[in-house]
């Protein structure tokens, strides 16, 4: 129901109640799980409703707010159907969200970006800026590349942190509370766009992470045969 209440609202070009809606269906989102277990309801027909409920509300949804933007600023004439190019985003989202329930590697982290970090992302830059983004000669172009950059990471092999805690101590959590203590001058200073810069901060960090983890691993991996076969 948050889901389309949001897109009805992005149909009209109302971002900021369609942003409202996502962020209400993004609780629910984080919650239903938790509600599901305590309530002792967990079921395999809950995940799939799930993901078929997180496709509108963070595919469609956002999808919409996209589209709607593109038709206001795109020329009329024989470009009319460039803005229909928003709705990749929903399908992508839908392709990410099946392969999210096969793939048995998503325990404890993520892997490409989630549809609600994607669907903030986007509700937020258009709500806060999008028509500051507009005023830019180039502004559609870039936006387009954007959306097509989001959906190859919504189906992308990057490895995303989730805030999942299995302890509170700081070891095996730093890049976690690093995150955390972060978003707290980003929500004072950018306002209603701070959750776009705050998912774009996200990603930034999950790279930088999977690429030093990834690092590591190698070293190690480099390592092993010297230690395991000394010099005489």
């Amino acid at each position: 129901m948050s889901g389309c209440t949001a897109t009805f609202y992005a149909a009209m070009g109302l971002l900021s109640p369609a942003l409202a809606f996502i962020i209400i269906g993004a609780v629910f989102d984080f919650f239903d799980g938790m509600a599901a277990r305590l309530l002792h309801v967990s079921s395999p027909i809950g995940k799939e409703l799930d993901s078929l409920a997180d496709v509108v509300t963070f595919g469609v949804a956002p999808s919409m707010m996209v589209f709607v933007w593109l038709t206001s600023y795109i020329p009329t004439g024989h470009l009319y159907f460039v803005p229909f190019v928003a709705f990749l985003m929903a399908a992508f989202s839908a392709l990410r969200l099946a392969k999210f329930n096969l793939d048995e590697r998503q325990v404890m982290g993520f892997i490409g970006l989630p549809t609600p970090a994607n669907a903030l992302f986007w509700g937020s830059l258009l709500t806060a800026w999008g028509r500051n983004i507009g005023a830019f000669p180039t502004a559609v172009p870039i936006v387009i590349v954007m959306l097509l950059l989001s959906c190859y990471l919504l189906v992308s092999e990057i490895p995303m942190f989730a805030l999942k805690f299995k302890t509170w101590g700081w070891q095996g959590n730093q890049v976690k509370y690093l995150f955390l203590i972060s978003c707290l001058p980003l929500l004072w200073f950018f306002g209603v766009g701070s959750l776009a810069v705050i998912i774009a901060w996200y990603v930034v960090l999950s790279v930088v992470t999977a690429k030093a983890q990834k690092n590591n691993h190698a070293d190690r991996q480099a390592q092993e045969p010297a230690s395991a076969n000394p010099e005489p």
